[in-house]
């Protein structure tokens, strides 16, 4: 932002207000690390305090690195990794921690890997128990983020990873060791498959019958074809605009494609980055992340239309660093930031198309040149968002960086403020009878952003689908309320699964909607979804006494989410099922989960178990 450009009043009040919020847990936060600085690595070669015995067990495997780390004071990094070659986001982080190591021990300097963390795959599980694992699974994330930089070897640390819980685990995690500078390195989309247009006329005909079960996999398998993350703009894609923004990535890393050299170059910059910023405050992971940097996160989100679960992990990520942020602060940013960008689902285009029409790097200078966006922050670039203006590419065998583009270069995927797809980022908070919620309207056409119909009501996602296999739904209006989906009834899974059905009701001229306690997924789109309805059912939330018939209304427009019955006769009612756990607890894993089920906080501070809430 430059100097002529001042803050817009509302970006202005919401940052103060998480600073006045926050002002006692930051600096609980601050004076932690600060403690932590003046004992480890930030102080000098953390190794020095470690006894003979310690130090042996370390680098009793380091080979060619064993004297580097036992001789002289070389800094060392720490690698956290969720590579597995089951993932296509992952499966390019095989080969970098050989070149992490390379470029560090070039640089005079040492890597290690200090641990591995789970990477589960929201788009293997959909629908399967499996998904009941998956929120919980970046809390786990995070756990282990923890265990491996406990050891006190590292100087910096590099976390790789990418997609829905990863990244924010890891964040969380490496907050806990704030004192080290740490850098995100991304794996980067896949090359571009079946247009995304074409692949949901095919999931809905699937849905319909008009397709069978071959041509389903034909199109899902020419849409998901090759190494790294999936084009569409979910959380994956999300985590790593977000990372950018917030400083934690290098300048315009997020979306170059994994197996070029020019994201090779990039994974060695990290590690001599990593390196130099040993010992520097101000580029110290904790410095890097405060309370602007969130509300540039925030910032971003909305003005591309990002992920609704971040109405979450970013919450529990700010958390993890002493800022406390509501969903009332999405909401009002909301108000005021534009929508710039349309990335499938909010629109046809995928992230590789987002990337090429000016990507990170113009949506960051028109966020900046409108007062829209912090500039005066720390990143691991350096001081100043307005770094982040640059892009990277290769002169010869050279990494260097040049200014990007100042105007979109495909103004049906990238706009200007001046010229939005709306003047709003597409994000409501819902307020009524049936608790708080959070809806994603960016991809929602106008005539469908007020519902009122109908609840036709579910206690499981496949009691919704086996009723519209039997054309129990068809038509009429109605708003599906699927309940017990909660962190606390089952660990809120993600019911994506749901969505070419409801957009095939919705499609055949009907009013439709979804309220629920659970989650959509970072790809919900045109159904409007009122989604993480807190208190959830299983807390004894509102939604346990709704009854098939109650008139609902969901109103974007005006924020709120209404039962239409009379209170007094609405209190009477009997719960439809006692508060607890819904379903199984048993199976695939989720007996182990118990303990994180009773603990999980609600979802609107960030269905977190491992931090306050």
């Amino acid at each position: 932002m430059t100097a002529s450009v001042p803050l817009h009043p509302v970006v202005d009040a919401v940052t103060r207000r998480v600073v006045a919020r926050s002002a006692t847990t930051r600096a609980a936060y601050l004076e932690r690390i600060r403690g932590a600085a003046a004992t480890g690595p930030a102080a000098g070669p953390g190794r020095a305090d470690l006894g003979c015995a310690n130090l042996a067990h370390a680098v009793a495997a380091c080979g060619p690195d064993k004297l580097t780390l036992t001789a002289s004071p070389a800094r060392n990094i720490g690698i956290v990794t969720a590579y597995n070659d089951m993932l296509s986001a992952h499966q390019p982080f095989e080969t970098y921690p050989a070149r992490i190591k390379a470029a560090a021990r070039a640089a005079g300097g040492v890597a290690q890997v200090a641990g591995g963390v789970p990477a589960m795959c929201d788009g293997i599980t959909q629908g399967r128990a499996g998904m009941e694992l998956s929120l919980f699974s970046r809390d786990v994330i995070a756990l282990s983020t923890a265990i491996a930089l406990s050891h006190d070897m590292f100087d910096a640390a590099v976390l790789l990873g990418v997609c829905d819980k990863i990244v924010p685990g890891l964040v969380m995690g490496a907050l806990s060791f704030g004192h080290l500078p740490v850098l995100l390195a991304p794996a980067g989309p896949m090359t571009s498959g079946l247009l995304n247009k074409e692949k949901a006329r095919v999931r809905q005909a699937f849905a319909a019958g008009g397709a069978d079960r071959a041509e389903l996999l034909e199109a899902e398998s020419a849409s998901y074809h090759g190494p790294g993350t999936c084009t569409f703009f979910g959380t994956a894609n999300s985590n790593q605009l977000l990372m950018e923004v917030m400083g934690l990535h290098l300048p315009g890393s997020s979306f170059v494609n994994p197996g070029t050299a020019l994201r090779d170059a990039l994974t060695d910059e990290v590690a001599r980055r990593a390196l130099d910023a040993a010992g520097d405050p101000d580029k110290a992971m904790g410095a890097v992340v405060d309370e602007k940097a969130v509300v540039n996160g925030i910032v971003a989100l909305l003005a591309t239309g990002g992920s609704t679960n971040h109405t979450m992990h970013l919450v529990a990520m700010a958390a993890a660093a002493g800022v406390q942020i509501t969903w009332d602060d999405f909401s009002d940013l909301s108000t005021v930031v534009p929508l710039l960008a349309r990335i499938y689902p909010n629109g046809t285009a995928d992230v590789n198309h987002f990337h090429a029409a000016g990507g990170t790097a113009l949506l960051i200078r028109e966020l900046l040149d409108h007062g829209l966006a912090h500039d005066d922050v720390r990143t691991v670039d350096g001081p100043g968002l307005s770094r982040y203006t640059r892009e990277p590419f290769l002169d010869g065998d050279t990494l260097v960086w040049r200014e990007g583009t100042t105007e979109s270069l495909d103004k049906s995927v990238l706009r200007s403020v001046a010229d939005p797809f709306s003047p709003d980022g597409g994000l409501r908070v819902l307020h009524g009878n049936l608790g708080r919620s959070v809806v994603k309207t960016s991809a929602v056409e106008p005539d469908h952003r007020v519902v009122e119909a109908p609840a036709v009501v579910f206690d499981d996602q496949d009691d919704l689908l086996a009723a519209f296999a039997a054309g129990e739904l068809d038509g009429r209006d109605l708003v599906a309320v699927v309940r017990y989906q909660g962190p606390r009834a089952n660990g809120m899974p993600e019911l994506h699964k749901l969505t070419p059905a409801l957009g095939l009701l919705q499609d055949r001229g009907h009013q439709v909607a979804i309220v629920t306690d659970g989650r959509m997924s970072g790809a919900s789109g045109k159904v409007p979804a009122a989604l993480h309805v807190t208190p959830e059912a299983a807390q004894g939330g509102p939604l346990r006494n709704v009854r098939d018939g109650d008139p609902v209304r969901l109103d974007t427009l005006n924020g709120t989410l209404s039962l239409l019955v009379d209170a007094d006769e609405f209190d009477a009612r009997e719960p439809a099922r006692p508060a607890g756990p819904s379903g199984p607890t048993t199976g695939t894993g989720r007996e182990l989960f118990a303990a994180f089920r009773a603990a999980v906080g609600p979802a609107d501070t960030g269905a977190t178990v491992v931090l306050p809430h």
